[in-house]
Parts: C-alpha cells; sequence; structure tokens
C-alpha cells in the first residue's frame, strides 16, 4: 500500500458526509453508528460529531477512546480511520463547529441540553478509490 499526504487524502474526503462510527462497548462488542461531519472544515486529520451526552457513544468512548470511522464516496472511495476520540463540552469548541443544518437534531442549537462534541484524531488513515489505495500514519 503506497504512502499518501494528508492533503492527499482531505482532497478525496472533501465532499463525504456521512460516517459509520464505530466504538468498543462495555461488554467488548463493536458498536456501530451514522454520524454526519456537515461537510464542518477541511480534514486535517481531525473529524468532528455532535451528539447527546447519554448516548451510548459517550458511554463507550468515555470507557475507551479507540475509534474507527468508515466513509464510502463516489467512484469506488473508500475510507477508513482509526484513531481516538475525545469528549468536547466546552461552549466555545461547540460554537466553532455549530451549523445551523444540525437544528434538525439539536433544537436548542448548542443550548440544548446534553450536547456533546465527539473529536476523533486520526492515527492511520487508508484509502481504496478504484485502482488506487494508500496509507498514512500519523
Amino acid at each position: 500500500m503506497a504512502e499518501t499526504t494528508l492533503k492527499a487524502v482531505a482532497a478525496k474526503m472533501a465532499k463525504l458526509d456521512i460516517t459509520l462510527l464505530s466504538t468498543h462497548t462495555s461488554r467488548g462488542q463493536l458498536s456501530t453508528r451514522p454520524m454526519s461531519n456537515n461537510g464542518d472544515v477541511e480534514y486535517d486529520g481531525n473529524s468532528y460529531y455532535f451528539t447527546y451526552e447519554g448516548s451510548r457513544t459517550v458511554r463507550d468512548i468515555a470507557e475507551n477512546p479507540h475509534v474507527s470511522l468508515g466513509f464510502h464516496g463516489p467512484d469506488y472511495l473508500f475510507v477508513s480511520v482509526v484513531g481516538n476520540a475525545t469528549l468536547i463540552r466546552q461552549r466555545a469548541t461547540l460554537e466553532k463547529h455549530w451549523l445551523p443544518e444540525l437544528k434538525r437534531w439539536f433544537k436548542d442549537g448548542i443550548d440544548t441540553p446534553g450536547i456533546v462534541l465527539v473529536r476523533v484524531q486520526a492515527k492511520r488513515i487508508k484509502f481504496w478509490h478504484g485502482d488506487e489505495e494508500g496509507e498514512l500514519v500519523l
């Protein structure tokens, strides 16, 4: 698998919104759910997802921060990200990553009770795009 750059991977991921976020449960199982990037920012190795404090996502990450993300895009693009998740509750950071489209799930915006931001910091990224594939270790 060829090495690549973060800039090259970010260009491939630019239009990808939905990911499958996998966490480890307290019973050692994997739990996967769809999450939306909402076109947040140009990818720099960090991904951000809003969720609720009482969610399984938050419980799993609090116990084991090792997660993976799976993306699928046009032209047979697949991206796998392995990294560490952090739970963020600071208002300034929530504001920085907030987008109006999120009101669909969080009706009071960043004032929604129990809102939490999950940051996934990539440690390893692999991609497959048609006949091309690459890997990046951060």
